[in-house]
């Protein structure tokens, strides 16, 4: 995959074991620094492998980097929503960028890329938890279709205070005609 949004020579691929230090580092600093992951330690390079091997290059659950001259920008990933078999065509997205690499549209050339690639696939619902406030956060995922359905009030803490989570969903396949709920006499 190539991508260029940013008027650089930035290139889309997938996460390979190779990028793992560097993936460690950029996740590292919003753990340590940021209410955005309610991760609260840092993490090693063999602590964050087992989350690197659940992103394969086929199916569902992908990582994409960005990468400009040999150099790791961010990355973008979609995980399982949830373990129950019913979710199976739901997943969960994000973005993490290196933190000197914020505001150069890369975010939204991961995002691309990654929406891209989930057409591909048998998913059905992306959704998004953002720790609030993040107005960039919420911009982007805005832009790229997700549309807020909730709030979960002061559900992490961390840096000694209770944050919101809003969710964020956007629907990447229509249901076909018949198979939703009224169809099964289900009434909201």
């Amino acid at each position: 995959m190539n991508g260029d949004g940013t008027g650089s020579g930035v290139q889309i691929r997938p996460g390979n074991g190779d990028d793992l230090e560097e993936l460690t580092r950029i996740y590292n600093h919003y753990v340590v620094e940021t209410p955005v992951t309610f991760d609260i330690e840092p993490f090693t390079v063999e602590q964050r492998r087992p989350w690197l091997l659940a992103h394969p290059d086929s199916g569902p659950h992908r990582l994409l980097v960005a990468e400009e001259g040999g150099k790791l920008l961010g990355y973008a990933t979609s995980s399982a929503f949830r373990p129950k078999q019913a979710y199976a065509t739901s997943v969960e997205t994000s973005v993490y960028l290196a933190p000197e690499q914020v505001g150069r549209g890369v975010g939204g050339l991961l995002y691309g890329s990654l929406f891209e690639v989930l057409e591909q696939e048998d998913v059905h619902t992306a959704l998004a938890g953002i720790a609030l406030p993040n107005a960039a956060s919420q911009r982007l995922h805005e832009r790229f279709g997700f549309r807020p359905v909730g709030v979960h009030e002061q559900v992490g803490r961390k840096f000694g205070r209770f944050w919101d989570v809003g969710w964020f969903q956007k629907l990447l396949r229509r249901e076909p005609m018949g198979s939703g709920a009224a169809s099964r006499g289900v009434r909201g």
